[in-house]
């Protein structure tokens, strides 16, 4: 089923091919965050694993699909060959750590308010916190599919559908933990399904984005992927593993990260 699929996104223009890979990472997130129709909440030691999964997948897309063949695609020779990634990565880094000193948001312990001051309310804020998370997420697939249509062999459709995949996978537990304390807050089933879906929304736009833009100008795509990769471990390292740490379960969450590198690595390797 997989290869049809890749062989259906090879036929069609990139762009739309990350338009859809995009919506189906959406899709995944909208699942997650259909649960709260099923249950009022979760055990903490289960969102501790999957919290812990999603930092292993976003860690294993960043070094094997984003910085590696960033590395690969790059000219020159011994430190040469690197600065294009290292650029890229560090750009990465200081706009997400801008953005979340900057923007107001709040994570799922509702513990405190990051970034500057504002009356929004606290559903507005945790939409806001795990809309962070997708940005580089959705950017990275959709910079994989202009890298593809730029016709640069390290940019593989089989590599961009692994890290489609990933990200799906690793999306499912961030639905949950957007709609899951919105219902323990009080919101509504509907509103917090609604709320939950609706953060990783901005996928395909930043998927769109960085498929026009780097094959509209194709020696950006190496500072790109590292851009993404840079981006996914501030959100790891800053958001999604202290998340998982809070917990007296904490050999659940490394256990978590590690399924969740060893599921991504594979994925990679093996479509890409």
């Amino acid at each position: 089923m997989l290869n049809n699929v890749i062989q259906y996104l090879e036929q069609i223009n990139p762009v739309q091919a990350a338009l859809y890979a995009t919506l189906f990472t959406w899709f995944v997130t909208a699942l997650g965050a259909a649960f709260v129709f099923l249950f009022r909440g979760i055990n903490k030691h289960v969102m501790d694993g999957m919290l812990g999964f999603t930092g292993g997948v976003m860690v294993a897309a960043s070094v094997w699909s984003l910085l590696i063949p960033a590395i690969d695609m790059s000219a020159g020779e011994g430190f040469i060959r690197v600065v294009p990634s290292v650029v890229g990565f560090l750009t990465g880094v200081a706009f997400l750590f801008s953005i979340d000193k900057v923007l107001p948001h709040l994570h799922a312990n509702f513990k405190k308010v990051e970034g500057l001051k504002t009356p929004w309310q606290k559903t507005t804020l945790l939409v806001l916190a795990i809309t962070l998370h997708n940005i580089p997420e959705g950017l990275a697939v959709g910079v994989l599919f202009g890298g593809e249509a730029a016709g640069i062999p390290e940019a593989s459709i089989g590599g961009a559908v692994a890290l489609a995949l990933g990200i799906g996978l690793q999306n499912f537990p961030e639905g949950i933990a957007v709609s899951m304390p919105l219902r323990r807050i009080g919101l509504s089933t509907r509103k917090s399904f609604f709320y939950g879906q609706l953060s990783a929304i901005v996928e395909p736009v930043a998927g769109v984005l960085g498929a026009v833009a780097v094959a509209t100008f194709t020696p950006m795509l190496p500072y790109a992927l590292a851009f993404a990769a840079g981006a996914m471990i501030f959100v790891v390292v800053e958001e999604v593993i202290p998340e998982a740490q809070q917990n007296k379960g904490s050999d659940i969450a490394t256990l978590g990260f590690i399924l969740g590198f060893i599921v991504m690595m594979t994925l990679d390797v093996a479509l890409g």
